[in-house]
C-alpha cells in the first residue's frame, strides 16, 4: 500500500504527470524533458528524481547526458486497485441507478 500511496502522490503534480506523458513516447533527455516548461534544469531534474525514486521512472547516463524512461510496471498496483474499485463503482451503478456519464 505504501508503493500506492507514493505513486498517487507523485503524480497528483502536473508537472510530473505531463513528464510521464513524455515518457511514454519514449526515452528523453532532461533537456528534451524541459523544453514545454517554464522551468530552471535543476527544478525539472528535481521532479524527475521524485520520480525515480517513486519508482516510475529509470534513468541512464551517456556521456554527460542524463536520460530517462518509464520503468513498465511501475503502475501496475495503481492500475490494479483502479480497477477494482471500478468493478465495485459498477456494481453500485445498478444499486443506486446511477447512469454512467457517455464520452
Amino acid at each position: 500500500m505504501e508503493h500506492l500511496n507514493d505513486v498517487f502522490s507523485v503524480l497528483s503534480d502536473p508537472t510530473r504527470r505531463t513528464i510521464i506523458e513524455q515518457l511514454s513516447k519514449g526515452e528523453r533527455s532532461v533537456q528534451e524533458l524541459a523544453q514545454p516548461f517554464d522551468m530552471s534544469l535543476p527544478a525539472i531534474s528535481k521532479h524527475l528524481k521524485v520520480l525515480e525514486n517513486a519508482g516510475l521512472v529509470k534513468h541512464r547516463k551517456e556521456g554527460r547526458y542524463r536520460y530517462y524512461a518509464i520503468q513498465p510496471d511501475a503502475m501496475d498496483g495503481a492500475c490494479e486497485w483502479i480497477s477494482t474499485l471500478k468493478e465495485l463503482w459498477t456494481k453500485f451503478e445498478g444499486m443506486f441507478c446511477c447512469k454512467q456519464k457517455k464520452q
